[in-house]
């Protein structure tokens, strides 16, 4: 028997956020009008030692709900996950903060590693998608969607994602082991890794403009959603698709530049706030006119989506603490919090290929010889997605040995199969007195 299954909608979840994070803003000088204000409380004989730089683990945090709520979103397809937490817009903020960060060094160089960090797990990505698909019988050039010799050229997205990557529609059958729109799911969210492409390519000119006008910069893509999101212009085909998400994700990228540059720590935080509520209560009332196939799926309301993710972004980033680890309870999932940052791109770019996976895998426990009355097939029947939730993590872990460490390599790092920072933990020295 075979159970067909259709993931959620692809996310309008790699890289995501890639695993690299921000240090600490560091506190700004004093300048040579600041009058020292004497303390009256006996000073202490030694300063407290200053942090030392290295991950910033609420963002590393923050990145790894994100990656959860994304395979859970395409997993389920509940529409409600899109505000609950809006996943595309807190990661793109992520990368937009550690790509400020970048480019204190030359721009050129800061784009080619991070072009050279994205194509090869691509690369090995495309490489069993598309073995699997012509192994089914997909050939691009009579494909009727993507036919010609611009089936073939399209091909080249698949190497360097500038644009969408074709795909069949339909391949195979029904009946088969996988539904017959698996190649949908599969290649669908590679429109992530086109909108952060183009997001780095353009990063110089974003932050240059940023910084001599930062508010315009920030509330720009806003206004562009407006515009080429709700229909008032139309651009056709996949070009309105490219700019319909550079101007959606846009301000969160750019709130990822004013994170790291400090300009939203100089803002109250109830004026912030205020603000942000505002804009997302606007992003609720626009969507509750505008509802989609999928209800209230924030992913097919472009307006919505860019108001409610840019201020629930703002709401984030204005509590970030900047912990260097992680505290309390949630030290117990420091180690899977590492694993998910250094695996970022490699738990997004399978997810989708992983959750039909189950499918088949599950189908056989209609085989076994205990599971040959009517109530134990209807016991399976109604907990499916949950035996699926359950069986995509294992095939996620078995995806990062297999491909992980081609990140290490795209990174120029010793390849790890395991990357979740256990090793890497030494014992602390005692602490002593430090000379300021």
């Amino acid at each position: 028997m075979t159970h067909g299954y259709t993931t959620g909608t692809p996310e309008s979840t790699p890289s995501y956020g890639f695993p690299q994070a921000r240090t600490a803003q560091a506190a700004p000088a004093a300048g040579p009008d600041t009058v020292p204000v004497p303390d009256t409380a006996a000073a202490p004989e030694t300063a407290p030692a200053p942090k030392k730089p290295g991950r910033d683990r609420y963002l590393d945090l923050l990145r790894s709900i994100a990656l959860v709520r994304v395979v859970v979103y395409h997993l389920f397809g509940w529409a409600w996950l899109t505000v609950l937490f809006p996943s595309m817009g807190v990661m793109f903020a992520l990368a937009g903060s550690l790509m400020a960060r970048s480019l204190n060094r030359p721009a050129v160089s800061v784009i080619k590693s991070r072009v050279r960090r994205l194509l090869p797990p691509l690369w090995a990505f495309s490489a069993v998608a598309l073995a699997l698909m012509f192994a089914g019988g997909w050939n691009p050039v009579k494909d009727p969607d993507h036919g010609g010799t611009w089936g073939l050229v399209d091909l080249v997205n698949y190497v360097i994602p500038i644009g969408a990557p074709p795909f069949p529609w339909h391949i195979g059958s029904k009946s088969g082991l996988l539904e017959d729109t698996w190649a949908v799911q599969a290649c669908g969210p590679l429109w992530y890794l086109r909108a952060y492409l183009w997001f780095v390519v353009a990063s110089p000119l974003l932050l240059w403009a940023f910084r001599k006008a930062p508010w315009p910069t920030l509330l720009a893509p806003l206004g562009l959603t407006a515009i080429v999101g709700t229909g008032l212009v139309t651009i056709p085909g996949e070009t309105g698709n490219a700019v319909s998400d550079f101007a959606v994700f846009g301000g969160c990228w750019v709130l990822g530049f004013a994170h790291h540059e400090g300009v939203l720590q100089r803002v109250p935080r109830y004026i912030a706030i205020s603000c942000s509520a505002l804009i997302m209560a606007f992003g609720l009332w626009w969507a509750s006119g505008h509802l989609g196939p999928d209800g209230w799926d924030l992913n097919d309301i472009p307006l919505a989506q860019a108001t409610w993710s840019f201020g629930f972004v703002v709401i984030l980033l204005q509590y970030s603490p900047s912990w260097q680890e992680l505290p309390g309870k949630l030290a117990r999932w420091d180690k899977l919090v590492t694993l998910s940052n250094n695996r970022a791109v490699t738990i997004y770019l399978w997810h989708n290929m992983l959750i039909m996976a189950t499918v088949p895998i599950i189908d056989q426990a209609y085989n076994l010889p205990f599971m040959q009355s009517d109530r134990a097939v209807a016991a399976l029947d109604s907990t499916y997605m949950l035996w699926m939730f359950f069986l995509v993590w294992p095939l996620i872990g078995l995806v990062i040995l297999a491909f992980g460490w081609i990140e290490d390599i795209a990174a120029k790092r010793s390849p790890r199969l395991w990357p979740d920072g256990h090793r890497n933990k030494r014992p602390q020295p005692n602490p002593g007195t430090h000379r300021s």
